[in-house]
């Protein structure tokens, strides 16, 4: 059976990309509610959550950064959020995801991608699972912090749990070195190897007991989870 289009709700204050999105997404056989500022944006999502939400990070009065750590910490649901910008520096992108985004998208960009990424937000977060993040059997209460996986629960120190759902949002893209250290420990890491303890750590709990494991090393790259069903 066929997925029903997402509902989509864009806070962007550019007119003309407004119209261009609203074409867009009604040629797609997909609604899209829109807001032109921060706050009338977030009061929208908050009283009838989309699916997806695309969020302009350079908004007047609450910019998208407030609006998202806002969303996150409001809602009674998970709304994925798909951050767009101008800015391409590897720092905004890290501000964008540690204020709660799920996705990031460059301006200017191919009106093919963004809907293919917000396809792809609706169906992996399937919005209103109560703050729970699925991948493959590996389950994550945002809120409270507990991870399962396979139907048991994973033992996990702070710094792996922060780990994980780093690793699970990104899913099934890679997360550098870097971005994990940002993420993670932002401006002040530990001074030295900051990350082999925690992540043999965290896969020791993860995929320890279990025949398929879910956390990858990507060579020269970084790491990325991997749905296991």
């Amino acid at each position: 059976m066929a997925m029903p289009a997402p509902r989509i709700l864009v806070i962007e204050d550019n007119p003309a990309l407004r119209a261009n999105l609203d074409a867009m997404f009604s040629e797609h056989g997909i609604h899209a509610d829109f807001a032109a500022d921060g706050l009338s944006g977030l009061q929208f999502a908050l009283s009838d959550p989309p699916d997806v939400l695309v969020l302009d990070l350079g908004l007047p009065g609450l910019d998208g950064l407030r609006v998202c750590e806002r969303l996150r910490a409001q809602a009674d649901r998970h709304v994925p959020v798909l951050m767009l910008t101008a800015r391409d520096a590897l720092e905004d992108k890290l501000l964008g995801f540690r204020s709660g985004a799920d996705d990031y998208l460059v301006k200017p960009f191919a009106a093919a991608e963004l809907l293919a990424r917000c396809l792809a937000l609706s169906q992996r977060h399937r919005a209103g699972t109560a703050h729970v993040l699925h991948v493959g059997s590996l389950s994550i209460d945002r809120r409270s912090g507990v991870a399962h996986r396979a139907g048991r629960t994973l033992a996990l120190q702070q710094t792996a749990r922060h780990l994980l759902l780093a690793l699970a949002e990104a899913s099934p893209r890679t997360l550098t070195r870097s971005e994990l250290i940002e993420l993670v420990w932002g401006a002040s890491p530990p001074e030295s190897g900051p990350l082999r303890t925690h992540l043999y750590l965290l896969r020791r709990a993860l995929d320890g007991p279990l025949d398929t494991p879910m956390l990858k090393t990507v060579h020269g790259v970084g790491f990325r989870l991997e749905a296991d069903i």
